[in-house]
């Protein structure tokens, strides 16, 4: 299952206090409390207001209506085209969520969303690497194109990297080790994975953790796979069953006779 992501801020010591509070919510799975904190008066604070509701929805298959409202609100306060461009990004994932979770087939809007995007984004943007993972997003999981998201989520990982995104490159991590084992490659995989755990843990991103640890358990062997599944479901259980998608992640394979 994909994620969304964005930056991170907030993470570090000496960030803005506003910023620390949203992002222990966020990291907690309090979206609607994060958002709340937020007052949509500049395109900035908008735009992280609808990227926190387009979120919930990713992880919770609720408030759609809400995540909608706050697009639009970023939409119609967007002066630049870094601004703007970033809006039709988030619009593009909320399409694509839509798409992915069987609430309605949306995937032309999330296409035609992120090429504008592509259109407004400058080169160096630091918007730019989200794109590149939310394009990879689509390729892999509604084109069925793994070479095409693989190339995606590679530009997005050197992105994070000159951006200093750790939060986004526990994303790109995490699905380029899926590719790897789709693959048969269970060296590589577990590499991404051990990665993508590591930054999500550093960073406090629990609700990031759980999908991560059982991410890994599908890469190891027993009995390694069931003590971190197990503590895959601990977090979980804990979070009110955040993400709804990761219950059918933590049943493991039926034995074979």
């Amino acid at each position: 299952m994909a994620h969304t992501a964005m930056s991170g801020s907030g993470t570090t010591a000496g960030d803005d206090p506003l910023q620390t509070a949203v992002w222990r919510l966020r990291s907690r799975a309090c979206w609607a409390d994060a958002a709340a904190l937020l007052q949509p008066h500049t395109a900035g604070a908008a735009l992280q207001r609808a990227s926190l509701l387009v979120e919930r929805c990713l992880y919770t298959e609720q408030g759609w209506a809400e995540a909608e409202d706050a697009l639009r609100t970023a939409e119609a306060v967007a002066q630049s085209d870094d601004e703007r461009g970033a809006a039709a990004c988030e619009r593009g994932q909320l399409a694509y969520a839509a798409t992915l979770l069987g609430v309605r087939d949306r995937a032309d809007e999330a296409r035609a969303a992120l090429g504008r995007a592509a259109a407004l984004l400058t080169p160096g943007a630091p918007g730019r690497a989200l794109l590149d993972f939310r394009r990879g997003l689509l390729a892999e999981n509604l084109a069925h194109a793994p070479q095409a998201a693989r190339a995606a989520y590679r530009r997005a990982h050197a992105g994070a990297v000159a951006h200093g995104d750790p939060l986004l490159l526990s994303f790109t991590w995490r699905h380029l080790a899926g590719l790897a084992l789709r693959d048969g490659e269970l060296a590589e995989a577990r590499h991404g994975f051990a990665e993508s755990l590591r930054i999500r843990e550093e960073l406090g991103y629990l609700v990031g953790t759980a999908p991560a640890l059982a991410s890994l358990a599908d890469a190891e062997a027993e009995p390694e796979a069931s003590r971190l599944r197990a503590e895959a479901g601990r977090l979980f259980r804990l979070l009110g069953g955040v993400p709804t998608w990761l219950a059918r992640q933590l049943t493991p394979p039926a034995a074979t006779a």
